[in-house]
């Protein structure tokens, strides 16, 4: 049975399965507008998913071909995913910010081995072991590529423009551009009163951005083609400080639960990141890969619990907080092949 959620003023919300993954689930939320039902992300792209949507549509009275829109918060697959069935049952539209349809495009236009060379190039430079490496290159020998999530995702036809109001008749819901966990998140904030009315200013619909008890994933924003240095992590402090001056009532993420006190929640994600900088600056007295500082990090489990996929993800991670330390003067990079790095 899908388990839905009514928030109240005409919005609802959806827990759509994410197929073999800890957090479980995507809240996928629906809000009523003059013109029709409109999503706020889909969900996976996996037919249990798509069972769980469709039956929690239906216990709210409405069907996939009476979607009006989609407005999806980031291009993840668990965001992303079911778009483009939902646009073939009702010709909906699809909404996402330009740097996300981007990466949505050349996703699609590459060849589907590009990905995993790239990936595998990338871990080589940041010194991983020949025995997580061999596995990449086994993957792309044998043409398992083409089962990689987010190869066919569909290419929205809507821009979400930031500090704009989105074309939904009878609502106020402005895009605000939160990048870090990717460089097109949104959220997404519903300038009307709370419908309980809760102190603060409407609800906020956070994406991956800001969750109640997690903290997103930030790595590297992935372009092989793009050789321009990037600051996710600075990006992402970035955007929560101005989250926390938006003053929202009540937040309505992607994963977990609705929540009040946005502010409260940026500070601790704020000292959190500013705790694990300090904490990396230690760990590099002396000069690390981002492998091995990966391989020292404090994680959700001991290092060697971590699955393949995720310990690709952690170095990621690693290295987005490498790239924030060395602009922020505090670190340097130090040798060549694999490029080391040292607190300053």
């Amino acid at each position: 049975m899908a388990q839905v959620t009514d928030h109240g003023g005409g919005v609802h919300s959806i827990k759509v399965p994410i197929p073999d993954n800890p957090l479980g689930h995507t809240l996928v939320h629906l809000v009523d507008t003059d013109r029709g039902p409109v999503l706020i992300d889909t969900g996976w792209d996996d037919p249990e998913s798509w069972d769980t949507l469709v039956t929690g549509l239906a216990s709210l009275k409405t069907g996939v071909a009476d979607i009006h829109g989609m407005v999806i918060t980031h291009h993840h697959p668990d965001h992303h995913g079911l778009s483009g069935q939902v646009r073939e049952v009702s010709g909906a539209w699809i909404a996402m910010h330009a740097a996300d349809t981007e990466v949505v495009r050349r996703t699609r236009e590459s060849e589907p081995a590009t990905w995993l060379t790239y990936l595998t190039e990338k871990l080589a430079a940041a010194g991983a072991p020949e025995e997580h490496l061999a596995p990449l290159r086994a993957a792309r020998a044998s043409g398992r590529t083409r089962t990689l999530p987010g190869l066919r995702a569909a290419i929205p036809d809507r821009e979400i423009v930031p500090g704009e109001l989105l074309d939904l008749a009878g609502r106020r819901l402005r895009a605000i551009w939160t990048p870090g966990h990717t460089p097109g998140h949104v959220c997404l904030h519903l300038e009307e009163d709370h419908p309980a009315r809760l102190p603060g200013r409407g609800r906020l619909f956070s994406g991956d951005h800001l969750l109640p008890g997690i903290s997103p994933h930030i790595g590297l924003y992935e372009d092989p083609d793009d050789t321009t240095v990037t600051d996710p992590l600075g990006d992402y402090l970035d955007s929560l400080e101005r989250i926390g001056r938006l003053g929202a009532a009540e937040v309505l993420p992607a994963h977990q639960h609705a929540f009040t006190d946005a502010s409260g929640r940026v500070r601790e994600l704020l000292d959190h990141h500013e705790e694990r900088l300090t904490g990396l600056l230690a760990l590099l007295a002396a000069p690390l890969t981002p492998w091995q500082l990966a391989e020292r990090m404090v994680w959700n489990r001991p290092w060697e619990r971590i699955p393949h996929g995720s310990r690709s993800i952690a170095v990621s991670e690693a290295e987005a907080h490498l790239r924030r330390l060395v602009k922020l003067g505090r670190a340097e990079a130090a040798g060549t092949g694999p490029v080391t790095y040292v607190a300053v």
